[in-house]
């Protein structure tokens, strides 16, 4: 685990490095990126001379990085803003939808884990693992278009897009409160759900790998019931892959989820990472896969203290 802190400097400079090189190598600009008819061709030149485009690859590298010793993520072309404020800005949102996302992905998945494994090859387990299969299968963006289709455009429950309502801001604070939970259903939902049908899988198997293992096997012979042994002897040894998934579950945490969060409108880093990724602003792509670099190696240390807490078995001696 030292070692893995030792190295998280030289892993995020090799994934600032290799991500400033495919941004690079991408056609275009910013200033050729500004979809404008009355921008001239000597004012795109001026725009790449006043943000620094016009020079070579290896400058623009060696001077985002010396900025980046110093602490500073550089000016953000496109929102006009420091790029550790547009993070700032995008972090609480991403944080509210991909946290919901995830306390609804383990609960469900847990439950259905849990339904699936007290009678393993019953009718109630085949049709739980078609379902998760099916689900875990469907494309994101599918399933989004689809909530939207019937529930916002068809029977009208929920809205379709964005945060808060027009004029939100002028309600009283139960009200705002219910108008973000209104808009939170849908985004979190179709997160929560696709990922509840890959975690109850993973689940079901360690379940049904711990219900073969010698101390499930004595607990039997002592007389105790099945939901006694599934309860008590059972379910904690088989928790490992859960909180290995919270711990890894942390760069989605931060980073977002680009598909949802545009579809959406969710004004959080997914989209965020998507608009500077069109309009190549490279300041806040490069920011936001810092972020995200960050957050997957933290993530990674979370699960393995969480997956030790959950398994004295693999607890260093």
């Amino acid at each position: 685990m030292a070692q893995r802190l030792i190295l998280l400097p030289l892993l995020v400079w090799l994934v600032a490095t290799v991500t400033f090189t495919v941004v690079q190598a991408a056609p275009g600009t910013y200033a050729d990126a500004i979809d404008n008819p009355r921008l001239t061709p000597v004012a795109r030149t001026h725009l790449k001379a006043l943000y620094g485009l016009d020079q070579g690859a290896r400058v623009q590298y060696l001077h985002w990085m010396g900025a980046l010793v110093q602490g500073d993520l550089g000016r953000s072309f496109l929102f006009k803003q420091p790029v550790v404020e547009v993070i700032a800005t995008a972090l609480p949102p991403t944080i509210l939808l991909a946290g919901t996302a995830l306390a609804m992905d383990l609960i469900l998945g847990l439950l259905l884990a849990l339904i699936s494994a007290r009678r393993p090859g019953g009718w109630i387990d085949r049709i739980l693992t078609i379902l998760s299969l099916g689900i875990y299968g469907l494309p994101s963006f599918w399933l989004a278009g689809l909530a939207i289709l019937v529930f916002s455009l068809t029977l009208g429950w929920l809205p379709a897009s964005h945060m808060a309502s027009v004029g939100a801001e002028r309600w009283g604070l139960g009200a705002r409160w219910l108008d973000l939970v209104r808009h939170l259903i849908l985004p979190a939902s179709i997160l929560g759900i696709v990922g509840a049908a890959s975690t109850a899988r993973y689940l079901r198997a360690s379940l049904l790998d711990v219900r073969r293992s010698h101390h499930i096997l004595a607990a039997r012979a002592r007389g105790l019931t099945e939901s006694r042994i599934l309860w008590v002897h059972t379910l904690r040894p088989a928790l490992g892959p859960l909180v290995t998934l919270i711990g890894l579950s942390l760069p989605v945490l931060v980073s977002g989820s680009v598909v949802v969060e545009t579809i959406f409108s969710w004004p959080g880093m997914g989209r965020i990472m998507w608009q500077a990724a069109v309009a190549r602003d490279i300041p806040v792509v490069m920011g936001c896969t810092l972020v995200g670099a960050v957050t997957v190696i933290i993530g990674s240390l979370v699960a393995d203290l969480l997956y030790a807490w959950a398994d004295p078995r693999v607890r260093p001696q």
